[in-house]
């Protein structure tokens, strides 16, 4: 599997010129491409279910979907469908430079509400009484019969907009919020740093002294947040970032070993082996 696969739903004239694309999911399904198979994907991504009962799979695993399932993602998570004659539904497909553009019209906690994998599960059952997929129909025929009419654009981003607001409302009635805000904002802290430096360290006592926080501290904090400590959160998310490179490049085990921070290759496969009780060929065999 080769990098092909993370555009292969973003290469719209479209899409390129205004970051954001709507489509049904019959449609998708019609076009034969790919998107059965697990790919990263580099934007982000609402799938509505209105009809129907299938699976949906998100960074490995499958999770069942059906009438008023909504499925987010964000950029850099690894989806595919699985389509049969009776789904339906709307995918909502928009770039970062959308989403950005878009943050003055949505509370700003809705970002971290929706797009944190980490903290929160992406799907969730959307209420019909809440009638939100009313305005995702609206949406879906504004777009459909765009005529390059700027009055029609702000449409868009407002229905845009609603939409958003209203799935973040939502969930946040249907997810238990950490109930102080200064420990999600200094998790998210933490999450950031073991982005930018898993390479350098897997040891949670090097992130708790760039955090100027006890060890102690930080471990009861992910285990508030997260339900982990702050070992396991560090493994899982090295885990999830092998798995995502392995089966979207053409990678191998010891290059990617190395691109992970691990100085000796069979560290590494040690290291994947414990915690997935694959080798990472293993692995990479049986997802693609």
């Amino acid at each position: 599997m080769t990098e092909k696969y993370a555009n292969i739903m973003c290469e719209s004239n479209s899409f390129k010129s205004k970051g954001i694309e709507i489509l049904r999911i019959e449609d998708l399904h019609k076009r034969k491409e790919s998107v059965e198979k697990p790919h990263l994907i580099d934007f982000y991504l609402f799938v509505f279910y209105t009809e129907g009962e299938s699976e949906h799979f998100i960074d490995f695993s499958w999770n069942k979907v059906k009438r008023g399932t909504l499925v987010y993602l964000t950029e850099g998570q690894i989806n595919a469908f699985k389509f049969n004659e009776s789904l339906k539904g709307y995918i909502i497909l928009f770039t970062k430079d959308y989403l950005n553009k878009q943050l003055n019209k949505i509370p700003k906690e809705a970002f971290v509400c929706l797009f944190t994998p980490n903290l929160f599960p992406s799907t969730f059952i959307i209420p019909e009484s809440t009638k939100t997929i009313n305005y995702v129909d609206f949406l879906f025929e504004e777009y459909a019969n765009h005529i390059g009419d700027p009055s029609q654009e702000y449409i868009i981003d407002s229905l845009y907009a609603i939409i958003f607001s209203k799935i973040e409302q939502l969930k946040k009635h249907n997810i238990l919020y950490p109930s102080e805000s200064n420990k999600l904002s200094l998790f998210l802290k933490f999450e950031h740093l073991l982005e930018e430096e898993y390479q350098i360290s897997r040891n949670a006592d090097y992130y708790a002294k760039k955090l100027n926080i006890t060890y102690q501290y930080l471990n009861q904090l992910c285990k508030e947040i997260v339900n982990q400590s702050t070992k396991q959160f560090i493994d899982s998310f090295v885990i999830l970032e092998a798995k995502r490179r392995l089966i979207n490049s053409d990678i191998k085990s010891s290059e990617l070993a190395y691109a992970m921070g691990f100085e000796e290759s069979t560290n590494f496969v040690k290291y994947f082996k414990k915690h997935t009780t694959f080798t990472p060929n293993q692995f990479k065999k049986q997802h693609i």
